[in-house]
């Protein structure tokens, strides 16, 4: 589904990103983990196009080939079946509910029936948007406003959802609806690449996982398999 091979991504001067590797299959959930300021949320720009690597390649799996995406625009990307869910969420406060929704669904369905039918998706996953559809962005909880910044990722049928930090300053009882909805996604087919600093909810939902440490990834394998770790966890992850 997708691949990154050897990505160079800087902020200016400053040399975010260093030969950073991976790879997500189809119907895969891959974290992608580490400490704060380590590249993983610019390893995400990188892919969806916000910040271009100046080396290495991207490459998405698009009809059956791997198209190079490296250099493309977010809207082309969007348009290949990615979509991106920000770390600080970016909704439109002014805007009502449905009105932050049918930013996506007027440009990705033609028809008033698959409108309705996308809009009765999101419902099943978050009832409480249904009960919020009137109401401007920014009257919206924390928790809300992440439910809300997932289901507009759901509007540009996405085959891949890049997540970045999609449980932070969530309560606990969210946090497991989070994990229920990804998995929900991995059983419709949708692959997810999660960058999340919550390791134990992380590493409990993916498939696999990298470990990332000063712009490069220091190990790679299975979650279940750095779950076992625990010099690892406490050296990268500060798990105990």
């Amino acid at each position: 589904m997708l691949r990154v091979e050897n990505i160079y991504t800087y902020y200016g001067k400053s040399n975010i990103l260093q030969g950073v590797s991976l790879e997500v299959k189809r119907r895969e959930v891959v974290a992608l983990l580490g400490r704060n300021g380590v590249g993983k949320t610019t390893t995400l720009k990188s892919i969806i196009g916000i910040n271009h690597p100046k080396e290495g390649k991207i490459y998405l799996e698009n009809e059956g080939e791997m198209t190079d995406i490296t250099i493309l625009p977010p809207n082309r990307i969007v348009s290949f079946g990615v979509s991106y869910v920000p770390e600080d969420r970016r909704i439109f406060p002014q805007l009502a509910v449905s009105e932050n929704l049918r930013i996506g669904i007027d440009i990705f369905f033609n028809d008033k029936e698959s409108k309705q039918a996308v809009l009765e998706k999101i419902f099943s996953y978050f009832p409480v948007l249904k009960e919020r559809l009137n109401q401007e962005g920014k009257s919206l909880s924390g928790g809300e406003q992440q439910m809300l910044a997932i289901a507009r990722a759901i509007t540009t049928k996405p085959r891949l959802i890049l997540m970045d930090e999609p449980s932070e300053g969530l309560m606990p009882l969210l946090v497991n609806k989070i994990k229920e909805i990804i998995r929900q996604f991995k059983e419709e087919g949708i692959s997810i690449l999660l960058v999340e600093q919550n390791a134990e909810m992380a590493l409990d939902v993916s498939d696999r996982a990298y470990v990332m440490e000063k712009g490069m990834i220091q190990w790679a394998g299975t979650s279940s398999d750095i779950m076992k770790d625990k010099a690892l966890l406490s050296k990268y992850l500060g798990v105990s």
